[in-house]
Order: structure tokens, then sequence, then C-alpha cells
């Protein structure tokens, strides 16, 4: 082989690979977080987590991987029968009362799935005024007219349901139908004690 064809073939030949250079901000960061996941991810109580991280503190993913053989969760699909029945839940529980109702009458949903379905259904995202409310599927829907009159009002209709402002004035109008339900309920029947705890279910709309 002369001189010129070996000059040849070495210049041929692929480069060989730069060393990428790696942030010393980020590679603070990541050496943290293998620290982190070193001191705090592997519990011996817990024989489960032992293989959750490899030596060097990097995530082992095969211990997040679903097991062989393992069916994908059903996709759930709200209906209107779960509607009817979380209706008749509040009704016979009270608003608060999800877990019971979830127990009783929708077990594939837990107690925080129904809080959020029953913030859609009456229209408020706040529900502590409504704390052991109990009311029909009539009286749902007037709830529901209501926060969304009160809403539109002060412009805090916000994906189908009133939320509060900053500058409190939903919940003084809130507040302010409380108190004249409690007068009407107070003159209707003297014998009745009405206080500041009165339910939204006592409103008169």
């Amino acid at each position: 082989m002369t001189a010129d064809e070996d000059t040849k073939i070495i210049n041929t030949q692929a480069p060989l690979p730069v060393e990428e250079e790696i942030d010393p901000v980020l590679k603070e960061r990541q050496d943290w977080i293998k620290h982190m996941r070193l001191k705090f991810c592997i519990r011996p109580e817990f024989e489960i987590t032992k293989t959750m991280i490899h030596e060097d503190g990097t995530l082992n993913q095969d211990y997040f991987r679903p097991p062989k053989g393992a069916k994908p969760e059903e996709a759930r699909k709200w209906t209107e029968e779960d509607k009817q029945l979380l209706i008749q839940g509040i009704e016979s529980y009270g608003i608060g009362h999800f877990t019971e109702i979830s127990r009783e009458l929708l077990p594939k949903w837990s107690g925080n799935d129904l809080r959020v379905k029953t913030i859609r259904i009456i229209g408020r995202q706040n529900l502590q005024l409504y704390k052991d409310w109990k009311g029909n599927a009539d009286a749902i829907a007037k709830e529901y007219e209501f926060n969304k009159t009160v809403g539109m009002k002060f412009g805090t209709w916000k994906q189908g349901c009133l939320v509060y402002d900053d500058d409190g004035l939903v919940e003084q109008e809130l507040l302010a139908a409380k108190a004249a339900n409690a007068a009407a309920a107070s003159g209707e029947d003297s014998e009745v004690a009405v206080d500041d705890d009165v339910d939204m279910d006592e409103l008169q709309r």
C-alpha cells in the first residue's frame, strides 16, 4: 500500500465521536436528584421498592411498566343513569356525603369524582355552603340557575359553574341570599331557630 492510499483510507474513516458537553448546572441538578432517590426511594420496610432505582440513582424503567398480562384500565364514561343516581344520592344523603353515595349507589366512582360531578350539576365550584344540603332534581336545577344568574351578573361563570371573585362580591351575594332566606324562614315558622348556618336548600327562588 502506497503512502497516498494509506492517507486516503485515514481521511475516509468516520471521525471519532466528540463527547457532548453537559451544562454544569444541569449536571448538578441531575446528581442531586439521583442522591435524593438513593436516600428516599428505597425503603427497607417495603420490599417492592428495592428495584425502583438502579445503584447509580437512575430510575429502573421496568419497575414502572405494567406487569405482563395486565389488562388496561377500562375507560369510564359518565352516563345519564350515573347522573340520576348521583341526584338520588344527594336527595338521600346530602352534599358532602360523597363517600356514602359512592359506596351505596356509584361504586365505580370515588367520593372525589362525585364531588366534581356535583359541582357541574349544581353549578358552583365551592360547595361549602351546600354542606348537608339535600334536594331532588328540580331543586338542583333551581340552584344551578341561581348560581348561573349570579355568575353572569359578576362575570364569574366559568366553565359551567360559579366561582368566587377576588373582591368578594359573589360571596356577599350568596350570604345576602342566605340571610334573606333565613328571615323568610323565621317569619314562616317562629318555632324554627335560624342562624348563620342556614343551608342553601331553604332558599326561596
